[in-house]
């Protein structure tokens, strides 16, 4: 049996698993990334959660194939630099050659977003496929390309940003400079965020009871008040699945994959969203008469998308 170690580089979290060749994950052990600091100490606490997930997998650096990190922000998976990370404050980082001082085996580097989306496509919703797009709801949109089962990222390392695709020229101003991107209605954050713009309009609505003790609100709030029965909350329901539908819409027409994963906390909410989803985009794809279209499933593979996805890159060579 072969072994290959997965890292999944995040803001808060820094998570290692050693991963089967038959993708499983047979051990997983994490620390806390501690931003600010320099990327030297990131790297050895990278190389440090590694080998306590080797030990505790019950086997030796012999044991490993490869080592493959998976990063926020512009990672060159050709010369294994961190070109930038605004979220790590890395710029022009060579995390591989670091990595290898600690760990002496191939090493491969790829940005977050694009780790998960292969992950998804070696082991879990979009195995199978010659090309997919994983989009990924939380704090932003993320995204990651397949096309003829190779990760695409572009000339430059910086493709599959689906999030910063614009919907409403007119929109919400975005974290990137822009208005009315994607990622700005259809993120976590941008449900949110409807949904305290509702309270706000509507202060009869139930959508205050659901909130929490400190009345904040979550990607689950408007799900729940509609259920209730809640007009104002099947509102925000329904705009956000309106924008994220325009948002798959324009993907499916652009990349015309085999299957369109989504992913995130917000998927958990399962038919109510997936089955509106699913019948607005079908009626706004440019394929809407064709015999094949492209298949929208829910992401398998969870959190775990990013370690899996790390630990193969090799194979994406």
């Amino acid at each position: 049996m072969k072994y290959y170690i997965g890292i999944d580089l995040g803001g808060t979290n820094i998570k290692a698993g050693v991963v089967s060749e038959d993708f499983e994950i047979v051990a997983k052990t994490s620390c806390k990334t501690n931003l600010p600091r320099p990327g030297e100490e990131i790297c050895a606490d990278m190389a440090k959660v590694a080998l306590e997930a080797v030990k505790e997998a019950g086997l030796t650096l012999d044991d490993i194939e490869a080592v493959g990190i998976g990063t926020p922000g512009t990672a060159n998976s050709e010369t294994g630099v961190i070109e930038y990370s605004n979220n790590l404050g890395f710029l022009n980082f060579p995390v591989v050659e670091l990595m290898k001082t600690h760990i002496d085996k191939p090493c491969y580097v790829e940005n977050d977003a694009n780790a998960a989306a292969y992950g998804e496509f070696v082991a879990g919703a979009a195995k199978g496929a010659n090309d997919a797009v994983c989009i990924t709801l939380g704090t932003g949109v993320g995204g990651g390309i397949i096309i003829n089962k190779k990760i695409y990222s572009g000339f430059n390392f910086a493709g599959a940003e689906i999030g910063h695709t614009v919907i409403n020229v007119d929109g919400p101003q975005c974290t990137c400079g822009r208005r009315g991107c994607f990622e700005v209605y259809s993120s976590a954050t941008g449900l949110i965020r409807m949904t305290n713009e509702a309270i706000a309009k509507h202060p009869e609505s139930i959508l205050k009871e659901e909130a929490d003790d400190h009345g904040k609100v979550s990607a689950r709030t408007a799900f729940n008040a509609m259920r209730r029965g809640d007009a104002a909350a099947k509102q925000v329901v329904d705009d956000y699945i309106k924008y994220l539908a325009c948002g798959i819409a324009n993907t499916i027409n652009i990349f015309q994959p085999d299957i369109l994963c989504i992913g995130g906390g917000v998927c958990n909410e399962g038919d109510p969203l997936l089955l509106p989803l699913k019948e607005l985009v079908a009626k706004e794809v440019y394929t809407r008469n064709s015999e094949k279209n492209t298949e929208i499933v829910i992401a398998k593979l969870g959190n775990d998308a990013g370690i899996i996805g790390a630990a193969f890159l090799g194979l994406n060579k």
